[in-house]
């Protein structure tokens, strides 16, 4: 299951606060502000998918992220990968490598940690 544009925005915040209750969801957003009724129904959305749950503190309600932010992020990764580069992570690294502004000393601690990899299996 994956997240609308914003939705993975709301995430993004939640994943930041760590836990929330409304209030500290609309005060995080950048001017203009959306309503309580659309983070609402956002929240809503995403319980039903099973990103987000909740604590009912009596009338309030404190939302927390039930998926962390790497395996979300990692799950999107491979689905490009499979998607854009026929499954190949080689071909994923060497148009990363070679299309991004990487700089130099990125290359060499991309390439260090690579090599740590390597060693490690």
């Amino acid at each position: 299951m994956q997240l609308s544009k914003t939705e993975e925005q709301l995430m993004q915040y939640l994943w930041k606060l760590e836990k929330a209750f409304m209030k500290d969801l609309l005060d995080i957003y950048p001017e203009p502000k959306p309503a309580t009724t659309t983070v609402a129904t956002l929240l809503k959305r995403m319980i039903g998918k099973g990103f987000v749950d909740y604590k009912t503190y009596g009338k309030s309600r404190e939302y927390f992220p039930l998926v962390k932010k790497e395996d979300y992020f990692s799950k999107h990764v491979n689905g490009l990968i499979k998607t854009f580069f026929n499954d190949s992570a080689t071909q994923f690294a060497s148009f990363f490598t070679r299309k991004t502004d990487l700089t130099k000393e990125e290359l060499e601690e991309l390439k260090s940690i690579i090599d740590q990899e390597i060693k490690n299996k």
